[in-house]
């Protein structure tokens, strides 16, 4: 009993030790790590968050743009940094349910070597074709699809991008042949539609609405549970009979592995408070179409192992191979 007494106290002291570590972070400047380019909406949101921060947590918060590499470069400095909050990762889908099924070698695992924080926003995308295509439903694409073979293509954000998995679901269900024509990001994919280049593509209602309004691309469904306020007149692809062809994007936050629950859960408070002030919501939330969530370490992390498994339904019914 008295070789034991040490670690009970040890055991006892843990909890307090842990909240005392999150109610003194930050300690020093915080990098928020954002694996995609500088200028979309996900690093405008990073940097509208990092700016509310700052002053709450009396430290430097700076965005540290790593895009590249299918995002695996960005997200395995987080996966790999010391576990004390002072690294942040704010990335999409795609870094976290989707690349264990993608990529065979990834270096890092990332529902074992990041700690969920929040689950923030939901991105809902809508499938869009160019006007000239004549259609105006998506059982109306399906049939225009079906009556050419081979001759409507879609574009891409490059290879098992969400528009890869929606059409490729698509064409699979319905057997189709369409063809994937890859381009670098989402601006130049919806501009090859708007241009005729390319038949449809997958885009957010940001980028979206304007080519609507000037009648240069139109919208056949959207990926939500309820239709837009925005975009009242469009069907959600569950009205449509779609509803498994919806790539859920969705942005999201992290800490490596190893993070103190308490800390987790003050990092957790802290974003939720600044996402929903009035101004940064308005204009980097509602503007954008996103749902906000700021959901709970926890229940995030249910929710990244359901998506999870949704993703490798999708991407094994897009016919998509892991590389």
């Amino acid at each position: 009993m008295i070789r034991r007494r040490p670690l009970l106290l040890a055991a006892l002291a843990a909890p307090a030790v842990a909240r005392a570590q999150a109610d003194a972070f930050p300690t020093r400047q915080v990098r928020i790590v954002v694996p995609f380019p500088a200028g979309g909406g996900l690093d405008a949101l990073a940097r509208a968050l990092a700016e509310r921060l700052q002053p709450a947590w009396r430290q430097a918060v700076v965005v540290d743009n790593r895009p590249g590499g299918a995002t695996v470069p960005g997200t395995d400095i987080v996966a790999k940094a010391a576990p004390d909050g002072h690294t942040l990762l704010i990335t999409a889908d795609n870094s976290i349910t989707s690349n264990p099924h993608l990529i065979r070698n990834l270096p890092h695992d990332p529902m074992r070597d990041l700690a969920p924080v929040s689950h923030l926003v939901d991105v809902h995308q809508m499938v869009v074709v160019h006007a000239a295509l004549g259609v105006t439903d998506m059982a109306g694409l399906v049939a225009a699809a079906r009556a050419r073979p081979g001759a409507l293509n879609f574009a891409s954000y490059g290879n098992a991008s969400q528009p890869h998995l929606a059409f490729g679901a698509l064409a699979a269900r319905e057997r189709l042949e369409l063809v994937h024509v890859p381009y670098r990001g989402l601006p130049p994919a919806v501009m090859a539609t708007v241009a005729g280049e390319t038949q449809m593509t997958l885009t957010g209602i940001p980028t979206g609405a304007e080519h609507i309004r000037a009648g240069t691309l139109r919208a056949l469904a959207i990926g939500r549970d309820t239709r837009s306020d925005r975009l009242p007149d469009v069907p959600t692809l569950i009205e449509a009979g779609y509803a498994e062809i919806d790539p859920r994007t969705w942005f999201g936050a992290f800490a490596p592995a190893g993070t103190p629950p308490a800390l987790v859960a003050r990092l957790q408070a802290d974003l939720a408070a600044a996402i929903a002030e009035p101004a940064l919501r308005a204009r980097f939330v509602d503007a954008a179409g996103f749902t906000l969530h700021a959901r709970t370490p926890e229940a995030t992390a249910a929710f990244l192992r359901e998506d999870l498994d949704y993703k490798r339904r999708l991407i094994a019914a897009a016919g998509i191979t892991p590389d």
